[in-house]
């Protein structure tokens, strides 16, 4: 069901150029700052994996040296080399930091996913916000023009002796008080246009179209449950959390395990009597270190991450709970909001024949003007409510959506081009040198 308001709206319309939902959720996918953010967060946390698999590598640097005597004057000893190191075996410390780097970047992607949910709700929030404010703000100049009409009959009622001072009285107090709600409207429409322009990126001149997105909302609250406990990034964030907190204890105890390493060097001197003649030389080593004692400090690392590990295993089972309450929590009030639309629209149905009959009423000296204003602010709190019961129905279709865990382009049809994750890390995976990120910075 489409939301639909007033016709009088200033910035809602059903013009092709107005901005609908699906428009500002694309554009606060592509330009959102917070978002934006989160994405370079993942392409440093991918610079972990070449940095992990570098311990499979050779290491290589050079030297050169040179000095003066005062005992051999004219003579300048100097001389290079070149020294390479290839680690062997490390005790799996860097099979394992691989894994830690991989598994890491599978997390982040989660929590990548995560904020372009909480990103996308948080623009659909601004975006019927903002719908809302600007309705409410057209029910209350209606009003006032309404509570203006009624003073200046009161008035003219008076002038021909056929009204008190009290109605007047009545009518201007209304129409002060009506005067109040108009001012707290547009204040409120100010703060909602603030907060689209700071989430969406940019100030709207028409809003259009804006729907629930119940056609991708699973079928009944057991199978929201169960796919939520598959497809939400918190708890697959902290499946990944899990392997990353083993691995580190595989690392760790890696620690106790001997390493061996190779290394060469090459160098060449300068005779240092100055005789023109060189010396060069090359060498090469092969080391075994094994650990025997440090002290404690290793053993209480190990202990250290295993408790770590523990904690992130405690970590699933409370993401998985919190999970579950937002699940159950967001299809209670969406059930709510589509009760609550059809009994405020039946109020508003109801108010209209009431006002319409008390003026009707008063005409012939069976209601007072007391009576109309009554009738009359009795409607626009209805109005007012049939407004708010829409706005939450759409938001709490989308706040279900991404409690679920599928509030993403993809899922919505956006129009933008999806950000995909993995082309960065293929760049930069392999990559054996080279300052430039991959867009050239």
């Amino acid at each position: 069901m489409a939301f639909a308001l007033g016709c009088s709206l200033l910035l809602i319309a059903s013009s092709a150029s107005a901005e609908t939902l699906a428009d500002a959720l694309a554009s606060a996918y592509a330009n959102n700052p917070t978002l934006n953010a989160q994405r370079a967060s993942l392409r440093a946390t991918d610079e972990g994996v070449p940095q992990a698999l570098a311990g499979y590598r050779p290491t290589i640097s050079g030297s050169a040296q040179a000095s003066l005597s005062s005992q051999m004057p004219g003579s300048i000893p100097r001389g290079v080399s070149l020294t390479i190191e290839q680690p062997i075996f490390t005790g799996m410390q860097t099979t394992n930091g691989v894994k830690i780097a991989e598994t890491a970047v599978l997390a982040a992607r989660e929590a990548l996913r995560d904020a372009e949910q909480q990103t996308l709700l948080a623009a659909a929030t601004a975006f019927m916000n903002l719908v809302e404010a600007q309705a409410n703000l057209n029910l209350t100049k209606e009003n006032l023009d309404f509570l203006r009409e009624q003073v200046r009959a009161a008035q003219d009622r008076l002038n021909v002796g056929e009204g008190t001072k009290t109605d007047v009285a009545q009518t201007n107090a209304s129409l002060a008080a009506g005067q109040a709600e108009y001012n707290s409207a547009v204040a409120a429409l100010n703060t909602a246009l603030a907060v689209y322009e700071q989430v969406i990126g940019h100030r709207p001149t028409m809003l259009g179209a804006a729907k629930p997105v119940d056609a991708w909302l699973s079928k009944s609250l057991n199978a929201a449950i169960a796919d939520a406990m598959t497809s939400h990034p918190s708890i697959l964030a902290a499946g990944y959390n899990i392997d990353i907190a083993d691995y580190n204890v595989k690392v760790v105890e890696g620690a106790l395990l001997p390493t061996v390493s190779v290394s060469g060097t090459l160098t060449h001197e300068d005779d240092s009597q100055g005789t023109g003649r060189t010396n060069n030389s090359a060498q090469a080593v092969a080391s075994l270190s094994v650990p025997l004692y440090s002290g404690g400090e290793t053993a209480s690392k190990v202990r250290q991450a295993k408790e770590t590990l523990a904690q992130r295993r405690i970590e699933l089972d409370a993401a998985r709970d919190t999970v579950r309450e937002e699940v159950v929590s967001a299809w209670g009030t969406l059930d709510a909001a589509r009760a609550q639309i059809s009994a405020a629209q039946s109020e508003v149905s109801a108010e209209g024949l009431v006002l319409s009959g008390v003026i009707e009423q008063q005409k012939v000296g069976q209601s007072t003007t007391l009576d109309v204003l009554n009738a009359q602010q009795t409607l626009l709190n209805a109005r007012v409510a049939d407004v708010t019961a829409q706005h939450d129905r759409v938001i709490a279709s989308y706040t279900l959506l991404a409690a679920i865990g599928m509030l993403n382009a993809q899922t919505l049809k956006l129009n933008v081009q999806p950000y995909d994750p993995v082309t960065h890390y293929t760049q930069v995976r392999d990559k054996w040198g080279g300052l430039r990120t991959p867009d050239g910075r």
